[in-house]
């Protein structure tokens, strides 16, 4: 499934995480949102298009949600993205998550948005044994977006082909925050998926 693109310019919000924020882990280098900006605005020659990042560092589903109207609705996007999982994952409630971002995609949905769900990326083994259930919460990214027919990016399992057993350190700049390396494999799957990649001349 590929994002409908209009004649007319499109607003598009993308809403997650510091890895969606994309602060301090690039040392000032692009984070993935901004080479899909680079992508959509500019190689697509879109310039009308407004691309909006309200990613939050250290937030949930939950916390999304609640400020939903203020992260996305006002916004009235044609377009919205939510990447979560990586810090809802330090927590064993899968139903929490699953519902907080059933009800994200259903309003993004309801809104007249396409959405795009993404799955979080992998990370190092010393921040698997905190996040125990990462892959479960991919799952269910996966399996919120076949149920609304949300466009889905799958990270995880992207990741997990390409590094198998091994860890994902080469696109890693901690743990579990992807360095620029990470940031633009990102943004590669996920032009790929929308129908809008490859980046051209990509650093």
């Amino acid at each position: 499934m590929s994002i409908q693109l209009s004649e007319a310019p499109m607003t598009w919000v993308f809403t997650g995480d510091s890895i969606t924020q994309a602060v301090l882990h690039t040392h000032g280098a692009r984070g993935w949102v901004e080479h899909l900006h680079e992508r959509i605005r500019w190689q697509l020659d879109r310039l009308s298009d407004v691309v909006i990042n309200t990613g939050v560092s250290g937030w949930t589903a939950p916390k999304v949600l609640g400020s939903f109207e203020h992260l996305v609705g006002r916004f009235n996007p044609e377009v919205v993205s939510i990447s979560l999982g990586t810090n809802d994952a330090k927590s064993p409630d899968l139903e929490g998550f699953r519902s907080s971002l059933s009800e994200l995609a259903r309003r993004a949905l309801d809104g007249g948005a396409q959405v795009i769900l993404h799955t979080p990326v992998t990370m190092s083994l010393s921040a698997s044994q905190k996040h125990p259930l990462l892959a479960d919460y991919a799952q269910i990214a996966r399996d919120i977006a076949s149920e609304s027919g949300a466009i889905l990016v799958d990270h995880y399992a992207h990741w997990s082909e390409a590094f198998g057993s091994e860890e994902p350190i080469p696109w890693l700049d901690d743990p579990r925050h992807p360095n620029t390396a990470g940031h633009l494999e990102m943004a590669e799957l996920t032009l790929r998926t929308l129908g809008l990649g490859p980046l051209v001349d990509r650093p």
